[in-house]
């Protein structure tokens, strides 16, 4: 009985293969299988519990072991039980290249997720700094490095496997700049949010202006930017004509320069347009948020002496400015009154010259003219 049972085993085959070996192939690729899972999972408990004391390193290793694939652990136990077999040579060159590919999958998969780990945790701490996880830096840094990592994984695979990729490359290349020439005016908005993540020219809460256009950024897209503005509609503009565009940035104002001008008549006093630059002096250092910086009559302009005045206002809040130069102009008004100075008015003068008595056509016409005129 016994015989029969070692004959049935070692003298049945399956493909040209025992049954015996095939099942010997199995067991040792079941317990490769759960040998190498309790010694990922052992790994990981150690790194979790080193992670506690370590930092943010050893996090993110335990992490990316925890994204090892049981389908592909199987696959390379697998491949562990066929070298067991009694294969052909062709066969074993297959699963030799095999082996390679299954191994390049779970290393694509293990950097895969420490790309991920590692460019949200960048970003995390940057925050700060006006970054976030959805800013285009952030999706198009992922997006691009994920994009690189496996194109040189699916390349490896095929050059492994026998595949001649220098031809395929070639011709990646090709369909590559053909894609670029139909969808430049998309690239073009891509590659401007990405100048615009990493230059920083403003960020989300900025208030900007570009020609024409003010408002507070509200969003920076991969392909626009919106922006709120002061009349409460939202303006879609898109990235590459930001770049392009001068922009102004208010909200990296630290201190605002203010230049402003002021006429006095010519009647004023000679006395009084002196002491002039000393009012305006004084009037702008009674401001606790503004620091004097100079006052000049400048000139004789057609219908004024013009003066000049120039002050910083040390916080760049426009609402505060606006209250300084009222209480500004208030005080110039009182003391200005005070040494009789008048501030100077347009006006146009007409000089009337008186005609000569005349007789005659000449004199007809004239009052013709006069009549007309009234």
């Amino acid at each position: 009985m016994n015989d029969r049972i070692i004959a049935f085993f070692t003298e049945t085959t399956v493909f040209g293969i025992s049954i015996l070996n095939l099942l010997v192939a199995l067991t040792v690729a079941t317990l490769v299988f759960l040998v190498a899972r309790a010694a990922i999972s052992f790994l990981m408990r150690r790194v979790r519990r080193w992670s506690e004391h370590e930092g943010p390193l050893s996090q993110i290793m335990a992490k990316v072991l925890s994204g090892t694939s049981n389908f592909l652990l199987l696959l390379a136990s697998l491949l562990v039980g066929l070298s067991m077999l009694d294969l052909p040579e062709r066969w074993l060159t297959r699963v030799s290249s095999l082996w390679f590919v299954v191994a390049a999958l779970q290393i694509g998969l293990w950097a895969n997720r420490a790309i991920g780990l590692g460019l949200s945790r960048y970003f995390a701490r940057h925050r700060t700094d006006g970054l976030n996880q959805g800013s285009a830096l952030a999706t198009l840094s992922a997006w691009g490095a994920r994009v690189l990592l496996w194109s040189v994984v699916v390349l490896a695979m095929l050059s492994n496997l026998g595949v001649n990729i220098t031809a395929f490359v070639a011709s990646l290349g090709v369909g590559g700049i053909a894609v670029a020439l139909a969808v430049q005016n998309i690239l073009g908005d891509l590659f401007a949010s990405l100048s615009i993540a990493v230059d920083k020219p403003f960020e989300i809460g900025d208030f900007i202006v570009i020609g024409p256009l003010a408002g507070t950024v509200e969003h920076v897209g991969l392909k626009t930017t919106r922006i709120r503005s002061l009349g409460g509609e939202q303006i879609v503009m898109a990235n590459a004509s930001m770049i392009s565009s001068t922009i102004q940035n208010y909200k990296r104002l630290q201190e605002r320069r203010i230049v402003f001008e002021f006429g006095l008549s010519y009647d004023t006093p000679t006395e009084a347009v002196k002491k002039a630059p000393a009012i305006v002096e004084d009037a702008i250092k009674a401001q606790e948020q503004a620091r004097f910086d100079r006052a000049h009559l400048r000139g004789f302009g057609k219908e004024a002496l013009e003066f000049e005045c120039v002050y910083i206002v040390q916080d760049p809040g426009y609402n505060l400015y606006m209250d300084i130069q009222q209480a500004i102009n208030f005080r110039l008004l009182e003391r200005f009154s005070q040494i009789g100075a008048k501030f100077a008015v347009p006006v146009r003068a007409i000089k009337v010259t008186a005609l000569p008595e005349a007789s005659g056509l000449h004199g007809q016409a004239r009052e013709g003219l006069s009549i007309r005129g009234a």
